[in-house]
C-alpha cells in the first residue's frame, strides 16, 4: 500500500507539472542562463537585502498563503493582462484581495503612455516600501524602462512574460528580487487561467505591439512590433468566455485594425469568424483602430458594425486635424483620411457611436493647427472625446522638441474640454424613449446599473433587483452629458441570475482541474 501511495503522489506531481502553464520558464529562475538564453529571455534573480529593524506587515508567514493586491493603470490590454495574472496566481493557490492594506505583496501593472501614470506608479512603489510590502511591477513602464531609479531592487514582470508572474511572486515573497524581461515574441497562449474584473465582460487581446512609429508614443518600446495572435486561439478563447457566462466580448490591442498584417490576414477575417461564435443575447465591442488600417475595409467593417450582435461603436483616434502636425507625429494619414472613415460610417451605420482622441499642444502645433482641431470637434460633435495634453516621454523623438509654454498648453486643453462639454448626444427630446439594454456593470454609487443599447449609448438604471447579465427594457426619464437615466419596464426572460461579487475562474481553468481529477481516477482504476 505504501508503494501505491508513493506512486500516486509521484503521478500527482507529474500531472501538476503537465497542467501548469508557467513551468516552461522555471529554468530561467534556477539556472545561470547561457548567452543565448540571456538574449531570448532576460531573467535576473538577486537576493534581497533586508534593512535593519525591518518589520513584516503582511498577513501571513506561511508560504503560499499571503494575500496579493493587483493595481492596474492604462488601457484594456493592461486590464486583460492583470486578469490573466490574477488567474495564474489563484490557480497556484495564492489569495487575492481588493484591499491593499491587507496584502503582503502588491502587483503594480503600469502604463507608460502618460507621465502622470508613471508618477502614480512611483508613488505607490514608495508607499509599499514604507509599509514594508513586497512589490512586483508589471506592465509597460517596467518593460520599457526597467532601470528607473525607483525600480531599483524591485521585482519585474515584462509584458511579454506575464505567464511568469507566479514565479516572480513566489521568489519575491522569499526575499529575492527577480526580473522577467524578454525580447522574444509575447506569449500567445490565450487559454491561460483568468479571473475577470467583471465576470460578464471578456477583454480579449487579439495582438500585441503595432506597425507604427509615432513620435510621442512610448508604448512601442514596451510592446514592440505587431504580433497577431492566431485566429483559432482567439475563437477558442471567445467560446470559452461565453461558456463562462460572459455577455460582452471586448476586443483590444495597441491597434485593432492592424491585426493579421504580419500573418497575411486582415481584420475582417477575424471579425467574420468571431460573429459566428457569439451566442444570441451576447455582444461584441471593437477596440481602438487607427485610420490607415480601416480605410481599405470600410464596407466590411460597416457590415460588421450593423450585425445585431455587434455594438455600433468605433474608436478611431485622430490626435490632430492639422496635416502638418500629423506628419510631425508620423501618424501616416491625413485629416481627410480620418473624415472619410467617419463620413462613411455615419452614412452606412445608423446612429453609430464614434469616439476619438486629441493631443493638445504637441510641440509643433501652432494656434492655427489647434483651431483646425477645434473645428473638427465642432463638425462631428463626437459623443466620446479623449483629450490629452502633450507630455514628453523620455526616449521618444517628441521629447527632444521644444515644448509649448505650459500655460498655453493648459489653455488649449481647457478650451477643447469646454467645447466638448457644450454639446450632448443625449438631448431632452429623448425623454420617454424606450430601449432594450444589456446590463453588465454596477455604477460606482452602487445604486444604479449601467447598460448599453445596440448603439452603445449609456444608461443608468436604478433597481433593487440584480440586473447584471440581463437584457432589460427601459424608458428614459432624464438625460445628462454622459448618460441617460432610465426606469425599468421589464426584464428579459433569459436574464442571468448569477450572484454578484464572486470572482469566476475561466472555463480553461476548470477544464484543467477536471482533467487532473479524471487522470487520477483512471490511475486508481488501473491499479484495481
Amino acid at each position: 500500500m505504501k508503494f501505491y501511495i508513493e506512486e500516486f503522489y509521484e503521478l500527482c506531481k507529474i500531472l501538476d507539472d503537465y497542467h501548469s502553464t508557467t513551468m516552461e520558464d522555471i529554468e530561467d529562475v534556477i539556472r545561470i542562463p547561457t548567452a543565448i538564453n540571456l538574449e531570448r529571455n532576460h531573467v535576473i534573480v538577486r537576493k534581497r537585502v533586508k534593512g535593519d529593524g525591518e518589520i513584516f506587515y503582511g498577513d501571513s508567514f506561511v508560504p503560499g498563503t499571503q494575500k496579493i493586491y493587483i493595481r492596474t493603470w492604462g488601457c484594456t490590454h493592461n486590464t486583460s493582462d492583470s486578469e490573466q495574472m490574477a488567474g495564474l496566481l489563484s490557480a497556484a493557490g495564492h489569495q487575492l484581495t481588493n484591499k491593499r492594506e491587507d496584502a503582503s505583496l502588491w502587483i503594480l501593472n503600469s502604463c507608460t503612455v502618460k507621465t502622470p501614470s508613471e508618477t502614480q506608479l512611483e508613488n505607490m512603489v514608495r508607499e509599499a516600501q514604507k509599509l514594508n510590502k513586497f512589490v512586483v511591477v508589471a506592465g509597460c513602464v517596467s518593460q520599457a524602462e526597467p532601470n528607473l531609479r525607483f525600480l531599483e531592487g524591485i521585482s519585474i514582470v515584462g509584458v511579454k512574460q506575464i505567464e511568469c508572474v507566479t514565479q516572480a511572486v513566489e521568489e519575491t515573497l522569499k526575499g529575492n528580487c527577480v526580473r522577467f524581461l524578454s525580447r522574444r515574441k509575447p506569449n500567445s497562449n490565450l487559454l491561460l487561467p483568468k479571473i475577470r474584473k467583471n465576470k460578464f465582460i471578456e477583454i480579449l487581446a487579439i495582438s500585441s505591439g503595432c506597425l507604427n512609429h509615432c513620435t510621442y508614443c512610448k508604448t512601442k518600446s514596451a510592446r514592440g512590433d505587431l504580433v497577431s495572435y492566431p485566429l483559432d486561439s482567439l475563437l477558442e478563447r471567445a467560446r470559452n468566455a461565453f461558456a463562462d457566462g460572459c455577455k460582452e466580448l471586448w476586443l483590444t490591442s495597441e491597434d485593432l485594425g492592424a491585426w493579421g498584417r504580419d500573418v497575411d490576414m486582415v481584420l475582417p477575417d477575424l471579425l467574420d469568424a468571431l460573429v459566428e461564435v457569439i451566442p444570441e443575447g451576447c455582444m461584441l465591442r471593437l477596440g481602438m483602430t487607427n485610420p490607415p488600417y480601416i480605410l481599405d475595409f470600410l464596407e466590411e467593417i460597416s457590415k460588421i458594425l450593423n450585425h445585431p450582435r455587434v455594438y455600433s461603436f468605433l474608436h478611431i483616434p485622430v490626435q490632430s486635424a492639422s496635416d502638418a502636425v500629423l506628419s510631425d507625429m508620423k501618424r501616416e494619414y491625413t485629416c481627410a483620411d480620418f473624415c472619410r472613415v467617419v463620413d462613411y460610417m455615419i452614412q452606412n451605420v445608423p446612429n453609430i457611436y464614434i469616439a476619438t482622441d486629441f493631443i493638445c499642444a504637441y510641440p509643433t502645433e501652432t494656434k492655427n493647427d489647434f483651431e483646425e482641431s477645434m473645428a473638427l470637434v465642432q463638425k462631428y460633435r463626437f459623443p466620446s472625446l479623449f483629450i490629452n495634453q502633450f507630455y514628453p516621454r523620455t526616449g521618444t523623438p517628441a521629447a527632444n522638441l521644444k515644448k509649448i509654454d505650459t500655460i498655453e498648453a493648459r489653455r488649449r486643453t481647457a478650451e477643447m474640454s469646454s467645447l466638448f462639454r457644450s454639446y450632448s448626444r443625449y438631448d431632452k427630446e429623448r425623454i420617454g424613449e424606450k430601449h432594450r439594454v444589456l446590463v453588465c456593470e454596477l455604477a460606482t454609487d452602487q445604486l444604479h446599473y449601467v447598460g448599453h443599447n445596440k448603439y452603445y449609448e449609456h444608461f443608468l438604471i436604478p433597481s433593487k433587483k440584480c440586473l447584471l447579465g440581463s437584457w432589460v427594457e427601459v424608458r428614459i426619464v432624464d438625460v445628462s452629458k454622459f448618460y441617460m437615466k432610465a426606469v425599468l419596464i421589464s426584464t428579459d426572460s433569459t436574464a442571468w441570475s448569477l450572484m454578484t461579487g464572486i470572482s469566476v475562474l475561466t472555463y480553461s481553468y476548470w477544464m484543467t482541474a477536471f482533467s487532473t481529477v479524471i487522470s487520477i481516477l483512471i490511475f486508481w482504476l488501473l491499479l484495481l
